[in-house]
Protein backbone atom coordinates (compact mmCIF):
# COMPACT_ATOMS: atom_id res chain seq x y z
CA UNK A 1 0.00 0.00 0.00
CA UNK A 2 1.60 3.19 -0.73
CA UNK A 3 1.77 6.08 1.95
CA UNK A 4 -1.51 8.92 1.20
CA UNK A 5 -0.57 12.07 3.84
CA UNK A 6 -4.97 12.28 4.06
CA UNK A 7 -5.62 8.76 5.18
CA UNK A 8 -6.59 8.69 8.86
CA UNK A 9 -4.27 6.99 11.76
CA UNK A 10 -4.16 5.51 14.89
CA UNK A 11 -1.25 7.81 16.55
CA UNK A 12 -0.44 6.62 20.08
CA UNK A 13 2.52 7.94 22.19
CA UNK A 14 4.02 5.84 24.93
CA UNK A 15 6.19 7.23 27.70
CA UNK A 16 10.09 5.60 27.06
CA UNK A 17 10.14 5.04 30.82
CA UNK A 18 7.37 2.59 31.18
CA UNK A 19 8.77 -0.94 31.15
CA UNK A 20 7.51 -3.07 27.94
CA UNK A 21 4.67 -4.74 29.25
CA UNK A 22 3.41 -2.12 31.09
CA UNK A 23 3.47 -0.04 27.45
CA UNK A 24 1.74 -3.33 25.97
CA UNK A 25 -1.38 -2.84 28.54
CA UNK A 26 -1.31 0.83 28.25
CA UNK A 27 -1.77 0.55 24.40
CA UNK A 28 -3.90 -2.26 24.02
CA UNK A 29 -6.55 -0.03 27.20
CA UNK A 30 -6.02 3.27 24.91
CA UNK A 31 -6.83 1.31 21.66
CA UNK A 32 -10.07 -0.20 22.78
CA UNK A 33 -10.96 2.68 24.08
CA UNK A 34 -10.33 5.09 21.57
CA UNK A 35 -12.78 2.86 19.56
CA UNK A 36 -15.11 2.35 21.73
CA UNK A 37 -15.57 6.46 21.44
CA UNK A 38 -16.30 6.27 17.75
CA UNK A 39 -19.11 4.56 18.45
CA UNK A 40 -20.60 4.74 14.33
CA UNK A 41 -16.74 3.30 13.46
CA UNK A 42 -16.69 6.03 10.95
CA UNK A 43 -13.82 6.96 9.84
CA UNK A 44 -12.50 3.42 11.03
CA UNK A 45 -12.12 0.80 8.50
CA UNK A 46 -12.09 -2.94 9.38
CA UNK A 47 -11.13 -5.63 7.16
CA UNK A 48 -12.04 -9.40 7.60
CA UNK A 49 -9.03 -11.42 5.73
CA UNK A 50 -9.33 -15.02 4.70
CA UNK A 51 -6.36 -17.26 3.85
CA UNK A 52 -6.27 -20.02 1.10
CA UNK A 53 -7.34 -22.58 2.99
CA UNK A 54 -10.67 -20.38 3.61
CA UNK A 55 -10.02 -19.48 7.40
CA UNK A 56 -11.24 -15.96 8.35
CA UNK A 57 -9.09 -13.49 10.30
CA UNK A 58 -11.83 -10.95 11.41
CA UNK A 59 -11.80 -7.32 11.99
CA UNK A 60 -8.48 -6.05 11.52
CA UNK A 61 -8.37 -2.59 11.35
CA UNK A 62 -7.28 -1.33 8.36
CA UNK A 63 -6.00 2.09 9.38
CA UNK A 64 -2.08 2.72 9.50
CA UNK A 65 -1.37 2.22 13.52
CA UNK A 66 1.49 4.82 14.42
CA UNK A 67 3.75 4.10 17.84
CA UNK A 68 5.46 6.98 18.80
CA UNK A 69 7.52 7.56 22.25
CA UNK A 70 7.61 10.40 24.34
CA UNK A 71 10.78 11.50 26.82
CA UNK A 72 8.19 11.51 29.44
CA UNK A 73 5.03 11.71 30.91
CA UNK A 74 4.92 15.77 30.86
CA UNK A 75 5.13 15.56 27.21
CA UNK A 76 2.50 13.45 26.86
CA UNK A 77 0.48 15.83 29.10
CA UNK A 78 1.35 18.88 26.68
CA UNK A 79 -0.01 16.77 24.01
CA UNK A 80 -2.77 15.66 25.82
CA UNK A 81 -3.84 19.22 26.19
CA UNK A 82 -2.65 20.21 22.66
CA UNK A 83 -5.50 17.65 21.21
CA UNK A 84 -8.18 18.46 24.05
CA UNK A 85 -7.66 22.75 22.56
CA UNK A 86 -8.45 21.14 18.69
CA UNK A 87 -11.52 18.95 20.11
CA UNK A 88 -9.58 15.63 18.92
CA UNK A 89 -10.86 12.85 21.08
CA UNK A 90 -8.37 10.71 22.42
CA UNK A 91 -7.72 8.14 25.07
CA UNK A 92 -5.24 7.88 27.74
CA UNK A 93 -3.24 5.89 30.05
CA UNK A 94 -1.47 6.81 33.92
CA UNK A 95 -0.22 4.97 36.52
CA UNK A 96 -3.08 5.23 38.54
CA UNK A 97 -4.70 2.74 35.80
CA UNK A 98 -2.32 -0.05 36.60
CA UNK A 99 -3.37 -2.11 39.31
CA UNK A 100 -6.18 -3.71 41.47
CA UNK A 101 -9.81 -3.47 40.01
CA UNK A 102 -11.63 -0.75 38.39
CA UNK A 103 -13.20 0.89 41.67
CA UNK A 104 -9.94 0.84 43.13
CA UNK A 105 -8.55 2.44 39.47
CA UNK A 106 -11.13 5.28 39.70
CA UNK A 107 -10.79 5.93 43.22
CA UNK A 108 -6.84 6.52 43.28
CA UNK A 109 -7.52 8.59 39.93
CA UNK A 110 -10.11 10.34 41.62
CA UNK A 111 -7.81 11.08 44.20
CA UNK A 112 -4.71 12.47 42.20
CA UNK A 113 -4.77 16.25 40.86
CA UNK A 114 -3.78 15.87 37.53
CA UNK A 115 -0.39 17.90 37.31
CA UNK A 116 0.36 14.91 40.08
CA UNK A 117 -0.63 11.88 37.35
CA UNK A 118 2.57 9.94 35.83
CA UNK A 119 1.23 9.58 32.11
CA UNK A 120 2.08 6.42 30.47
CA UNK A 121 0.46 7.11 26.88
CA UNK A 122 -1.90 8.41 25.02
CA UNK A 123 -4.08 7.66 21.98
CA UNK A 124 -5.96 9.31 18.98
CA UNK A 125 -7.48 9.03 15.52
CA UNK A 126 -6.74 11.76 12.91
CA UNK A 127 -5.55 12.52 9.67
CA UNK A 128 -1.97 11.49 8.89
CA UNK A 129 -0.91 15.01 7.26
CA UNK A 130 -2.35 17.00 10.34
CA UNK A 131 -0.86 14.76 12.95
CA UNK A 132 2.56 15.88 12.23
CA UNK A 133 2.43 19.16 13.64
CA UNK A 134 1.29 17.76 16.87
CA UNK A 135 3.68 14.69 17.02
CA UNK A 136 6.82 16.07 15.45
CA UNK A 137 9.04 16.30 18.79
CA UNK A 138 8.61 12.38 19.19
CA UNK A 139 10.03 9.11 17.24
CA UNK A 140 9.04 6.07 16.51
CA UNK A 141 8.90 3.83 19.02
CA UNK A 142 11.42 1.19 18.88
Amino acid sequence: MQYNPTTQQFICVINKKIPAGRVLNALGHMTAGLIALHEDHEPLRFQTYVDKDGTEHPSISDNPFIVLKADNGNKIRTLRNNLIEKGIKFTDFTDTMIEGNYAEQHDRTAATPELELEYHGICFFMNAAESRELTKKFSLYS
